[in-house]
């Protein structure tokens, strides 16, 4: 069985626009989602039995990561080991420029969880939101 992603809906703008927007008219997208643990091979398991994905494994610096098919997925994502602790799941959302924003993000009340890591196709890092949450920012090389 497939997991459908629902039609997206048109929502108007938000009436508030913190530090951590650019401009009235900047839309970042979500391009990846990601989920880290302990145990990769068994999250990734868990997640082909769950939903059905395949997950294509890439050897990484950090170990084995199961890259699935966005035909699949809704969103291209992957599943691997965790960097330390207990793990995260999170999107990543492409902006323009990953300096200055994680410079809004702290300026919003957000941390850095994960600094800005070089990877062949892109420029990653991860951040807390102000309750915690964690969201991963991506610029395009």
């Amino acid at each position: 069985m497939k997991v459908g992603v629902p039609e997206a809906r048109a929502h108007p703008p938000p009436p508030h626009r913190g530090p951590c927007h650019e401009s009235p008219d900047m839309t970042a997208k979500i391009t990846w989602f990601e989920v880290l643990g302990r145990d990769a091979a068994a999250l990734r398991a868990f997640y082909a039995d769950l939903f059905g994905w395949t997950l294509k494994i890439q050897e990484t610096p950090m170990g084995p990561y199961g890259v699935s098919d966005a035909a699949e997925t809704g969103i291209p994502g992957g599943v691997g080991p965790a960097p330390r602790g207990s793990g995260w799941t999170t999107v990543y959302v492409d902006v323009d420029d990953l300096d200055a924003a994680l410079a809004r993000a702290r300026a919003g009340g957000g941390t850095v969880l994960m600094p800005p890591t070089d990877l062949p196709e892109v420029r990653i890092a991860v951040i807390a939101d102000p309750e915690g949450h964690p969201v991963g920012l991506s610029q395009s090389r």
